[in-house]
């Protein structure tokens, strides 16, 4: 199968490639960088030229469209642009999926829509649990809560199968620097205080991100269409925790410091992902532990060789 990604250079996105690549797909990186993986074809285009977005999936049998503004600090700081890419980004790639006839489409959501659910769902939540438009949340939460309405829109409208996968809160080799663990780990190596949002208890369940990456190729089965996913972890992990396992992990000193707890953050709720399971035989296969080794390892040699480069 010929299989496009957009955002297909970043942290999800290039295991994602890896992950068709291993399974025997051809793959095209739609993004303004070239991919890790020399073997995928690339092709260089912003999700907000949809022109040339819908020139650069022509040939394609399917679509993944991860590309977005997936940082809150970045959503913070200009809120306009992460509306722009996230939700007409989004738009831009089901037009080009219709302009060049791609058969199936797959939207990169999260478990963060689930800030929105009234009071009294009781937990764990499934993908049919109700939303609340007047719910507090996180500008990034309403953006793909509009991105996955889309779908469904293109989907009933104009036909075209559309699968939309709820991410946990994934993690492993090539994340960004700014998400926590890198963070903790940077502090950790340098002896500072690792800063812990509230008393530390709120709890998340951590993906690894091959784990994760593995769903997308089981979701190109037919029987994903039309159809929505979460994919959450198994283990639920306090943030406490994570700063101590990293600690651990560096053999670091550093202690941990409590501060005020963040605005806009996701509550945690437990998620269901018994559909992913049932219907595509997809489980979680990396232990938590197991999981956090190899990402510190990873992110103390890129430290490493970051400081090598330093003059």
């Amino acid at each position: 199968m010929r299989v496009g990604v957009t955002g297909g250079c970043g942290f999800i996105g290039s295991h994602l490639v890896d992950a068709l690549i291993e399974a025997g797909h051809e793959v095209r990186v739609l993004d303004v960088r070239p991919p890790h993986q020399p073997e995928a074809e690339f092709r260089p285009v912003d999700v907000l030229d949809a022109e040339g977005l819908a020139d650069a999936a022509v040939g394609l049998d399917a679509l993944f469209h991860l590309a977005a503004v997936a940082d809150v600090n970045d959503v913070d700081r200009d809120p306009a642009r992460a509306v722009a890419v996230n939700m007409l980004g989004t738009a831009n790639a089901l037009l080009a999926c219709l302009r060049a006839e791609v058969g199936r489409f797959f939207l990169a959501s999260t478990v963060w829509v689930y800030s929105s659910l009234p009071e009294g769902v009781e937990a764990p939540v499934d993908e049919d649990a109700p939303l609340a438009v007047a719910a507090g949340r996180h500008v990034y939460t309403t953006t793909k809560l509009a991105a996955e309405m889309l779908c469904h829109d293109f989907q009933r409208q104009h036909g075209l199968p559309c699968t939309v996968l709820r991410y946990g809160i994934p993690y492993g080799p090539r994340m960004r620097p700014s998400l926590v663990i890198p963070t903790f780990v940077r502090r950790a190596l340098r002896g500072e205080p690792l800063l812990v949002a509230g008393d530390g208890s709120q709890c998340r369940r951590f993906l690894y991100v091959g784990d994760l990456a593995r769903a997308h190729a089981l979701a190109l089965s037919p029987r994903a269409a039309g159809r929505t996913y979460n994919l959450d972890g198994d283990e639920e992990v306090s943030i406490l925790r994570l700063a101590e396992t990293v600690l651990r992990l560096t053999g670091s000193p550093s202690p941990i410091q409590f501060v005020p707890p963040r605005g806009g953050d996701y509550r945690g709720v437990a998620v269901s992902s018994e559909r992913a399971r049932r219907e595509l035989g997809w489980r979680p296969q990396v232990p938590f532990e197991e999981g956090m080794t190899r990402t510190v390892a990873w992110l103390v040699q890129q430290e490493g060789l970051a400081a090598t480069r330093q003059p």
